[in-house]
């Protein structure tokens, strides 16, 4: 099984149900951790430290349960102008792309995360273009 069936199964998208607006939020997530405001993964550790919820991304990057995240508490971690360019490049709403971040985040960073290492960003994002090309080929 690929990173990508991981992320699926992990965020519970899969089947039919990667399809359309899911495909997009997914890849506007890949995107988004990637992106250079956020920096990848540590530098997603880095913002919910910051915001004194660091407990909250070390468990989704450790490898015991996934503690959950409100829109509420993502929405203060998240660097707004970032969202709002990668809502806006996938067509997504930024209030539902952080709806659908607050359920689908924990369990990609935690199929990113093997082993609970963080990945280097050549790694990275060697995982994110495997996981958005399948996503563009229908998942198989």
């Amino acid at each position: 099984m690929g990173i990508f069936d991981d992320i699926k199964a992990a965020t519970g998208l899969g089947g039919g149900a990667l399809q359309g607006q899911h495909a997009g939020a997914l890849s506007a997530i890949l995107d988004y951790v990637n992106s250079p405001q956020v920096g990848g993964i540590s530098g997603l550790q880095k913002m919910f430290q910051e915001k004194g919820l660091g407990g909250i991304v070390s468990s989704w990057i450790s490898t015991g349960q996934n503690l959950p995240i409100s829109n509420d508490q993502l929405s203060s971690v998240l660097h707004s102008d970032a969202l709002q360019q990668i809502a806006q490049k996938h067509g997504i709403d930024p209030s539902q792309l952080t709806s659908v971040m607050s359920s689908l985040l924990p369990g990609i960073v935690d199929k990113l995360t093997p082993n609970g290492q963080v990945p280097d960003h050549n790694t990275l994002q060697d995982l994110i273009n495997a996981a958005k090309s399948m996503t563009a080929g229908g998942g198989q």
